[in-house]
Parts: structure tokens; sequence; C-alpha cells
């Protein structure tokens, strides 16, 4: 089976910077589009960032200009540098990946989700 493993969520003051890691492990042919949702309380969970295999990237807007998301795909592991964090950013963060397996095809995984709390 195919894991994600996401590390990197903590708590931090308004302003401050943070850097999250996803990391699958498993067995499969390639990895496609990765990328970073994010669920706060009573919120309908949202796309955070994106990249395909390619290193293509789309952002939501409200991040736009503060978050940064890169992969390696020789360690097929994702990140998301997020600066000048916001209260508003507060949410449990979730790494997404479309991976291509052996008998089975294309299938959408996601992690566990890290916690990032912004606040003074």
């Amino acid at each position: 089976q195919v894991q994600l493993v996401e590390s990197g969520g903590g708590l931090v003051r308004p302003g401050g910077s943070l850097r999250l890691s996803c990391a699958a492990s498993g067995r499969f042919f390639s990895i496609g589009p990765m990328g970073w949702y994010r669920q706060a309380p009573g919120k309908q969970r949202e796309l955070v960032a994106s990249t395909t295999s390619g290193g293509t990237t789309n952002y939501v807007d409200s991040v736009k200009g503060r978050f940064t998301i890169t992969r390696d795909n020789a360690k097929n592991t994702v990140y998301l540098q997020m600066n000048s964090l916001k209260p508003e950013d507060t949410a449990v963060y979730y790494c997404n990946a479309g991976v291509f397996l052996p008998d089975i095809g294309y299938l959408e995984v996601w992690g566990q989700g890290t916690l990032v709390t912004v606040s003074s």
C-alpha cells in the first residue's frame, strides 16, 4: 500500500513561518499531481496549493505570495513553505497525491493531517 507521511506542523506566531513535508512510501509506479489541502474548524476542506509532476503550481488566492509548494521527485516528497502566517491559516493541513499503482492503476491518496496553529 501507499502511505503519505506529513510532518512540520505546530504552533507559530502571526508573521512566522513553517515548512510542511509529505513523503510517499510503498509500492507504486509513479506519482502524478501532489497537493496540500487544509480544513479549519467548521469549514470545508480547501485546496491550498498543488503541483504537477512537471512542476506546474497552483495556489488559492489567499496564500499567493506567502506560500510556496515544491516537490522532490527523487525523494517522492512534496513541501509547503508557509511564510507571513496569519491566524486565518490555522487548520489541519492534509497532503494529497495521485499515485499510479501496479494492478490498480490511478489512486488518490491522503495523509493523516498535521495541525498548524497561528496564534500570539
